[in-house]
């Protein structure tokens, strides 16, 4: 009863085309909101910091920036894991460079500079597509790893070849290092998510999302009615080069603070940030809350259930793992290939028409 249009009368045309047509709808959205800034920094801990709250809020934002790539433009990138690389080893540069440059800036930098190098990756875009253009993203893949890994000015000549966040604070407050208290890295990391969240809501219903979208659907028609191809593939690989960029650059500052490329950023990030948004949704931001969410509980309550009460060997979970993702992916591509968003979308249908059947 709760859950109805009755009485959402609209006099405009942006109250028309809202993101939430239902009064219910933006309640419990500002109460999720609400919830995530003013009670989740009282009651967290390390555990649920390190273990969930940080890696669900680093890999939605990844998850953001490919579903705008492959899931708006339809441009196949598995290169995901290279170009949080690129990320985060600007964010290194930066920090070491500029020791009394903001943390903020250096974060928003970093993503400015994968951009970048998102475009020249991107440009092969304009002539290739589907099946060669993921093994174009694929090459990026491993020459950034290679390249991270085998020139040493990117690391700083250090011995171990590894990089290593120094301590940054944001109103005295140290949001990087093992100093750290656990709301303030959570509340850091969630502004971003939350602002940049909002900006791609607003992207992909604007002109530009419109213009991905036609891309996506049939290329040739969309340059027939006026859209540019260059101009659209190439910003949809900045922009989604951006967020990746971003979530590289939190993923090594905040969450790790120390990282080696070919552990940290190798072949696994770019499938485990694809599947995220194959099990949520593609071509939606919800989706990509979902299947952040879905890819970072999963592991957690497989390994309390399967190591912690029935005592199982952690490879085996390990393995186990493996093989129920796969089956997921698997399940989702046959029986829903939109995701979990669209079961959400066709339970609020339900919702809105019940209890009638049509």
């Amino acid at each position: 009863m709760f859950y109805r249009e009755a009485g959402d009368f609209k006099t405009s045309y942006p109250a028309d085309a809202a993101t939430f047509p239902i009064a219910f709808d933006r309640w419990r959205y500002f109460l999720v909101i609400g919830f995530a800034f003013l009670v989740v920094p009282f009651i967290i801990n390390d555990y649920w910091e390190k273990a969930i709250l940080l890696p669900f809020l680093i890999y939605a934002l990844a998850a953001i920036g490919l579903n705008i790539l492959t899931g708006y433009c339809g441009q196949v990138s598995l290169g995901t894991g290279g170009f949080m690389a690129c990320g985060a080893f600007a964010c290194y540069k930066l920090m070491t460079a500029f020791p009394d440059l903001n943390i903020f800036f250096i974060i928003l930098l970093s993503g400015g500079i994968t951009a970048c190098v998102g475009l020249l990756f991107g440009l092969p875009s304009l002539r290739i597509k589907g099946f060669y253009l993921a093994v174009a993203t694929l090459a990026a893949q491993f020459f950034l790893v290679w390249l991270f890994n085998k020139v040493p000015w990117f690391y700083n000549y250090s011995a171990t070849g590894q990089i290593t966040a120094p301590e940054r604070t944001i109103f005295g407050i140290a949001v990087t290092g093992p100093e750290s208290p656990a709301w303030a890295t959570y509340l850091f990391c969630l502004v971003f998510v939350f602002v940049f969240a909002w900006v791609a809501r607003n992207l992909t219903r604007g002109r530009n999302g419109r213009e991905w979208m036609a891309i996506r659907d049939m290329d040739i028609a969309a340059e027939i009615i006026g859209v540019n191809p260059l101009k659209a593939k190439l910003t949809a690989f900045a922009v989604s080069s951006f967020y990746v960029g971003l979530a590289g650059a939190l993923f090594f500052s905040v969450y790790l603070g120390a990282a080696e490329v070919g552990e940290a950023f190798n072949i696994d990030k770019s499938f485990l940030v694809l599947f995220m948004i194959i099990i949520g949704g593609l071509g939606s931001i919800f989706g990509s809350f979902v299947g952040a969410a879905f890819m970072v509980l999963l592991p957690v309550l497989l390994k309390n259930l399967l190591v912690g009460s029935l005592g199982w060997p952690a490879d085996l979970a390990q393995h186990v793992q493996l093989l129920v993702v796969g089956l997921l992916i698997v399940g989702f591509l046959i029986v829903e290939p939109h995701g979990l968003a669209q079961l959400w979308r066709l339970a609020k249908e339900k919702l809105r028409l019940w209890p009638f059947p049509h």
